[in-house]
């Protein structure tokens, strides 16, 4: 202990370090984020939605994306090895990537779900449970060879195949939460992680619309978060699920807004006096 530290007692000390902790997560004008970054200060902004516009404060939004990963929108992933069609998947990477350059600009947290279990299957669920029945019939845990050449095992947590798609790679200090269910509050961390920051609006990327982000937006809406889809950021291998589900969405559970009118809301200042 040098001289300095000397001249506080132990109480005074942990009073500084906890006005400092409290400091850096204020969210005010000039504080620094997880990822060690200066946020922008905080703004209410409206952004333009179905069914009607919606306020949100961009303190307490954070940006989901669920399930962009090379099992789903990569070749060699299980979609493609099952014949699906990647192509709406592929479609939504460009506007997601947008879409995090811009909240990420604006001091805006970012949160990535990965859909993978195990490498024992133990949180798939029971031998007859439909989680479990399902996904082995895409070939969960089945070995396969990544486009590099190197081993890997469909859905199963830290292989090529559950990787985010190298266009939308989280940042240092952006978190990335697994879950082994469609929604992404099912025994995971999330709700906790959101509430810690204080977030109460939620813009929704990701795939599939049908099953993950729509289970996640319910989860979300029951959790009395508000939360909206983006609709050229998610998507479905078949048009008209995804479509469908967006309409669910916009009905039930929450809005449904745009890349392009998310971006041009954050990219609005007001005009000098």
């Amino acid at each position: 202990m040098n001289k300095q530290e000397k001249g506080y007692s132990r109480r005074q000390m942990l009073e500084m370090s906890m006005g400092l902790g409290g400091l850096a997560l204020a969210g005010g004008v000039g504080s620094v984020d997880a990822r060690g970054t200066k946020r922008a200060p905080a703004r209410m902004l409206t952004l333009v939605a179905k069914p009607e516009p919606i306020a949100i404060d961009t303190a307490k939004t954070a940006v989901i994306v669920v399930d962009m990963q090379n099992d789903f929108g990569s070749e060699g992933g299980m979609f493609h090895r099952a014949g699906l069609d990647i192509t709406l998947i592929r479609a939504a990477v460009a506007p997601t990537a947008k879409v995090l350059a811009a909240a990420r600009k604006e001091g805006i947290k970012v949160v990535y779900l990965k859909m993978a279990f195990k490498p024992d299957l133990s949180d798939a669920g029971a031998a007859d449970s439909v989680n479990r029945v399902r996904h082995l019939r895409l070939g969960v845990g089945k070995v396969v060879r990544a486009p590099n050449g190197a081993e890997s095992r469909i859905l199963i947590r830290d292989t090529w195949n559950t990787n985010i798609l190298s266009e939308l790679t989280p940042e240092p200090g952006e978190t990335v939460l697994y879950k082994n269910r469609f929604s992404g509050f099912y025994q995971t961390e999330l709700d906790a992680v959101l509430r810690r920051a204080r977030i109460k609006h939620l813009i929704f990327t990701g795939c599939l619309t049908a099953t993950c982000v729509e289970a996640t937006i319910r989860d979300a809406m029951y959790r009395d978060y508000l939360p909206v889809a983006l609709s050229d950021c998610t998507a479905n291998p078949v048009r008209a699920d995804h479509e469908s589900a967006l309409s669910r969405i916009e009905t039930f559970c929450g809005w449904v807004s745009s890349s392009e009118d998310f971006i041009k809301v954050l990219e609005a200042r007001p005009a000098a006096a």
